[in-house]
């Protein structure tokens, strides 16, 4: 019994380490937003706090944890938490499922955010972010956990590939059809708060415990070991982002050591229960330099993704997941799941997580287009040329994150 109310206890607590990551990441793309959208960026984020979980108890969690294992679709069993019986032991532990993965539905649009971030209607993205939670998160979830992916052999261990590679290619499909900012790229976009943005990072690292060793679902070995995974490749990540930038542009910058943090955190996010603390350590190195390099690219690419979603969480994702498939060990952790290449395993391992990867690419990159294009016919995505001049904050919310004076107040019709 203790030990089963350990377990339950820790669940729960990981629970709302999960839910904190939210206003972690409001504050971290707040930071690195302009003054004038920093409330905008916030109230992103906050209304995934407040629709995702009313959407997620009366249907999503039937869609993306239904009882048909192997399938396409979780169904609607579970829809309005039907059949749920709380006088029973296994009825309080769905419960508690229910709300420990309904963190993960909330933040994970919430991550398409900071990619939109300057430009999209806030009525488009109240719209946007429960209708992409429904038809692309909770598919893609049921695929990789119990779905079909998950039976072929993709390992998913938090959601790198359930969570940061769909979310990702999702934000650049987004920047993709709204369109550049104006004045992008020769006006400089420059974090208008780094104190904002090391907070965030703070919050989102301390968060992460909760994301990565609760998904262990019970305080064992196991948590254990995705817990200090977390610590050690975050770390790892900002120190290799640090010095790459210290070595191209002569300077150790907060938001690089900020953004290479969360690389990190990315990157081991779904090998963190199948892989050594050593692993982690290499993991997170990779993922500091080849994000550190990624982020650039839409330069030459030419699309603005604003906060760099797609270079940290898509590239950071693909990353960590592909590297299941050469570090993950099976006699290590005593799993039954495939040895990594470096374990002896072969190429299996990794072609099952490059088609689990490729497969919710193609699915999220589509499904992404279909819901933004419909949303651009309809009520429209993108704020005029005067709003996005002046700024969101007061255009479509009415307030204003910094008290500047008063003529500012005057032009804003305060």
């Amino acid at each position: 019994m203790a030990t089963e109310l350990g377990a339950d206890g820790w669940l729960l607590i990981s629970a709302a380490l999960v839910l904190f990551m939210t206003p972690g990441l409001a504050f971290f793309y707040g930071g690195m937003d302009r003054s004038r959208n920093v409330l905008n960026m916030l109230m992103m984020n906050f209304w995934c706090l407040l629709i995702i979980p009313i959407v997620w108890v009366v249907i999503g969690y039937s869609i993306a944890y239904g009882d048909t294992a192997g399938s396409l679709f979780g169904g609607f069993d579970a829809a309005f938490l039907g059949n749920l019986n709380l006088s029973s032991q296994s009825g309080a532990d769905t419960l508690m499922l229910v709300a420990f993965l309904g963190m993960f539905a909330v933040i994970t649009p919430a991550l398409i955010s900071g990619a939109v971030a300057d430009r999209m209607k806030f009525a488009a993205w109240a719209v946007f972010a429960p209708v992409w939670m429904l038809l692309v998160f909770a598919p893609v979830f049921k695929w990789v956990y119990g779905g079909w992916l998950g039976v072929r052999g993709s390992l998913d261990f938090a959601g790198g590939t359930a969570i940061h590679v769909n979310a990702g290619i999702a934000a650049l499909v987004a920047v993709l059809i709204l369109g550049k900012r104006k004045g992008w790229p020769g006006e400089g976009h420059p974090p208008h708060s780094m104190p904002l943005v090391m907070i965030g990072t703070g919050i989102l690292w301390f968060g992460w415990f909760g994301f990565n060793a609760g998904s262990a679902l019970s305080a064992n070995g196991v948590a254990v070991q995705a817990f200090m995974n977390t610590f050690l490749a975050a770390a790892a990540a900002g120190l290799a982002w640090a010095i790459v930038e210290r070595i191209k542009d002569g300077h150790f910058t907060n938001l690089g050591a900020a953004s290479g943090i969360v690389a990190g955190l990315v990157a081991i996010t779904p090998a963190c229960g199948y892989v050594s603390s050593m692993s982690s350590i290499f993991i997170g190195l990779a993922a500091g330099v080849i994000c550190c390099y990624a982020v650039h690219i839409k330069f030459r690419a030419g699309f603005d993704d604003a906060l760099d979603v797609v270079g940290v969480h898509f590239v950071g994702g693909l990353v960590g997941s592909l590297m299941i498939g050469l570090f993950a060990d099976a006699d290590y952790f005593g799993a039954e799941h495939m040895n990594g290449l470096f374990y002896g395993g072969g190429l299996e391992l990794l072609a099952e997580q490059a088609l689990a990867n490729g497969v919710t690419i193609v699915y999220s990159g589509i499904v992404t287009a279909v819901i933004l294009l419909a949303i651009k016919a309809t009520i429209g995505l993108r704020v005029t040329e005067e709003v996005e001049a002046t700024g969101l904050d007061v255009a479509e919310h009415a307030e204003t994150a910094y008290n500047t004076g008063d003529a500012f107040m005057e032009r804003a019709g305060f």
